[in-house]
């Protein structure tokens, strides 16, 4: 079963994009790109939703492999 978590490896803030991106097998730059046009078009709803899933994704145990 697959799972979301933040990344330990490709994260620049928190791993909330670059654990994005390992679960839909996209790149994280691309994750990056929405999340910073969410943010100028949202009028900074964008910043929420990321400190929120930051919040809610936990960490990835010790023992999963990607």
């Amino acid at each position: 079963m697959k799972r979301l978590y933040l990344s330990d490896t490709d994260k620049k803030i928190g791993g909330v994009c670059g654990g994005l991106g390992e679960y839909f097998e996209k790149d994280s730059t691309l994750i990056r790109v929405l999340f910073i046009l969410v943010i100028l078009f949202s009028f900074g709803f964008g910043i929420l939703a990321y400190l929120l899933m930051w919040l809610v994704i936990p960490n990835r145990p010790p023992d999963v492999s990607i």
